[in-house]
């Protein structure tokens, strides 16, 4: 069972899915895009060379195999939900406390 893929796949539906359901609507914005862009242009060098040497090893049971470079595919996933979710979090309760306070 590809276990890495089913977990990063799983990180970044849920983390759309919770920006839907929360209403904070960050996937609209150019603003959030614009710091995926950042995101993974500082993922890419940094995640290729622990992937390369190899510092960080993947037994090939637990993912596709599809590689970008180095770079497992599965990887790309996983920091779009990680950021993503972090991201919905934060805005939803800057947004609660900001409702809270009047």
């Amino acid at each position: 069972m590809k276990e890495y893929t089913i977990l990063a796949l799983a990180a970044a539906v849920g983390a759309v899915v919770l920006d839907r359901l929360l209403g904070t609507h960050l996937l609209v914005r150019r603003s959030f895009w614009v710091a995926m862009a950042i995101m993974f242009f500082f993922k890419i060098p940094s995640n290729g060379y622990l992937t390369g040497r190899p510092v960080v090893l993947y037994d090939p049971a637990y993912f596709l195999g599809i590689r970008l470079g180095t770079i497992p595919v599965e990887d790309f996933f996983y920091g779009f939900g990680l950021i993503t979710l972090s991201l919905v979090l934060w805005e939803y309760f800057v947004r609660k406390e900001e409702h809270h306070d009047l």
